[in-house]
């Protein structure tokens, strides 16, 4: 999935959260299982159905993200910096 969408090759570290809550996505309920993973290969470049790709550290994110992709991105950065 990751090469689908980004067009890195990458390996899985392990799997990081779970998200499930209901009404993080207003269409249906959807999971999103997240994983942590290392670059192994490639240049970024938006694939498949990502209209765009970024690069950005944890004091430079977009501030418009998508459903509940602000507090998985916190709960990351929660998880490995704290």
């Amino acid at each position: 999935e990751a090469k689908e969408e980004t067009s890195l090759d990458v390996e899985l570290i392990s799997q990081f959260h779970a998200y499930s809550e209901p009404s993080r996505d207003p269409r249906h309920h959807t999971i999103s299982v997240v994983f942590r993973a290392r670059v192994l290969s490639g240049t970024p470049r938006a694939a498949d159905d990502a209209a765009e790709i970024g690069v950005f550290d944890r004091h430079k994110l977009p501030g418009d993200m998508a459903f509940d992709h602000a507090r998985i991105l916190g709960d990351y950065f929660s998880n490995i910096f704290d």
